[in-house]
């Protein structure tokens, strides 16, 4: 018995823990770590391919040049030649983009695009026709017409709202959505409008704009309507005159007056840009609902925009109107004259001055502001692209494990290719470098909101050791460890061996 338990207190001696099966066992699990190590790099590894970042720095200092060709009619502006001229290259000379290029008083023909400056007897306020601006004689006068060009050549730069109309128009995009939606505020109230002849109304108003600004964008329309729309606030009680009550929408109301909470306002999922237009039809509690200025005195407006978002009109019932009724489209004539405005402020489409006339402008748009709209929105457009071509590769600059796929980089070459297409057709149509602007746009876009970009995008280095620490530090610790015991172990025992090998030739020689 004695002898059993003496075996058995020989760890050694168990079949488990004899020296060359421990070692066995030990050598198999770094193995399968070892053959794991390719698969979890090919597994995990990020492509990262190279941007075409010496392509765009050389690119980067491009600026589109859109040239204008003024076209001055002989007669009475001959001896204003020269310094209408000059005055139009200094005013536009700070305006990126914008090239005048001034011709007339000679044999040449005249450039197919330009714009024609002549004096009429006829006429007593300037008139745009087409490209050709007619100014009578009390016009002809080199200031004034020089501010009258810049006002048609430079809206968005010129004049005292230049800065608050820039502040209402939406971004660029190639598709926009028109939201129509009719807002009964409490139905249940009374004087609900259950339905509205919106198809006559667009028809009449709003498709002649789509259609002129078709070059531009692609729309799709669509209309709704609601009839319970409550406000998330209530509204300014105003006191009439006649002992009458009235309520008011402040200027800080109005900024807050769309319930996106409440209201279900988007009803297709689509990621074009939206434009709202909204009718708003107050309930018996709150009617006649009026727009305040800014010292909450009544104005006689309806309707206001909310920068880059749409346009709302607030359509007060009459008090004699019955309890339900559908709006006809000459019930609607006045509120889409209103969207139609509105559509055009928010898509840029600048106004002409207002002692302007204007013929042959189909949809009341003129030539002169649809050009000028091409110029505005290209220039943007390459802006755009060039600040998030830029923004890319500082965020694969800055995150070395940003991966970089092969569409990506696709994207990136392809902007890159519109952007210089945009610079080299700018010369010859306005049209066509909008056209490559905007692919230029999407194709950067694209690149810079790729999913695979985004996956890492807040995702460190740090996080990377957050996440494999507590899953292979219990099972390399232990091994490490062993392995490192093992070899101290193999070590020493070799260096007796050694020992005891080289003892009997100390001893002979002694």
């Amino acid at each position: 018995m004695s002898t059993v338990h003496a075996k058995l207190k020989d760890f050694g001696t168990v079949f488990f823990e004899q020296t060359r099966l421990r070692r066995t066992i030990l050598l198999s699990y770094w193995t399968i770590v070892l053959l794991g190590v390719p698969l979890w790099w090919a597994t995990t590894r990020i492509e990262r391919l190279p941007l075409p970042a010496p392509h765009f720095k050389s690119q980067s200092d491009n600026k589109l040049d859109l040239p204008v060709h003024l076209d001055l009619k002989p007669g009475s502006l001959e001896k204003y030649a020269n310094d209408l001229a000059e005055g139009i290259r200094n005013g536009l000379g700070s305006v990126q983009g914008v090239n005048v290029h001034t011709q007339g008083f000679t044999t040449l023909p005249a450039h197919t695009n330009a714009y024609v400056v002549e004096v009429s007897d006829s006429i007593h306020h300037p008139r745009l026709e087409s490209r050709r601006l007619l100014v009578s004689t009390q016009d002809v006068v080199a200031q004034r017409l020089n501010d009258m060009l810049l006002s048609l050549y430079t809206p968005y730069t010129s004049g005292f709202h230049a800065n608050s109309f820039q502040h209402l128009v939406t971004k660029y995009a190639p598709r926009y959505r028109l939201a129509f939606t009719l807002l009964n505020e409490d139905a249940a109230a009374g004087k609900a409008i259950t339905g509205w002849d919106i198809e006559h109304a667009l028809t009449r108003h709003i498709t002649p704009v789509l259609r002129r600004l078709s070059s531009l964008h692609n729309f799709t329309v669509e209309s709704q309507v609601h009839f319970y729309a409550p406000l998330a606030f209530e509204p300014t009680t105003v006191s009439r005159p006649d002992d009458t009550n009235e309520h008011g929408l402040s200027l800080d109301d109005l900024k807050v007056f769309v319930n996106s909470a409440e209201w279900s306002l988007a009803s297709q999922v689509s990621n074009d840009p939206v434009l709202h237009f909204l009718v708003f039809i107050p309930s018996a509690k709150h009617a006649p609902l009026r727009i305040l200025d800014a010292q909450g005195e009544v104005t006689n407006s309806s309707a206001f925009i909310l920068p880059q978002w749409g346009g709302i009109v607030i359509a007060n019932q009459p008090s004699d109107a019955s309890a339900s009724r559908s709006l006809s489209v000459q019930d609607l004539d006045g509120t889409f004259a209103l969207f139609r405005k509105q559509l055009l402020t928010l898509v840029g489409v600048s106004e002409p001055p207002a002692d302007f006339e204007l013929s042959n402008a189909p949809a009341g748009i003129s030539d002169w502001q649809l050009d000028t709209l091409y110029r505005q929105r290209a220039l943007e457009n390459v802006e755009s692209s060039k600040e998030t071509l830029q923004s890319i590769l500082k965020l694969v600059d800055q995150i070395p494990n940003m991966p970089v796929g092969q569409d990506v980089k696709g994207d990136f070459q392809s902007a890159l290719d519109e952007l210089e297409l945009a610079y080299a057709n700018a010369l010859e149509s306005p049209t066509l470098a909008l056209g490559h602007s905007a692919r230029a746009l999407t194709l950067a876009s694209r690149a810079f909101f790729n999913p695979g970009m985004l996956a890492l995008l807040y995702f460190p280095p740090e996080h990377t050791y957050a996440v494999y620490t507590p899953l292979f530090a219990p099972m390399m610790v232990p091994l490490v460890v062993t392995a490192l015991r093992e070899l101290s172990a193999w070590w020493k025992a070799r260096k007796e061996a050694m020992t005891k090998r080289d003892a009997p030739a100390r001893v002979k020689v002694d």
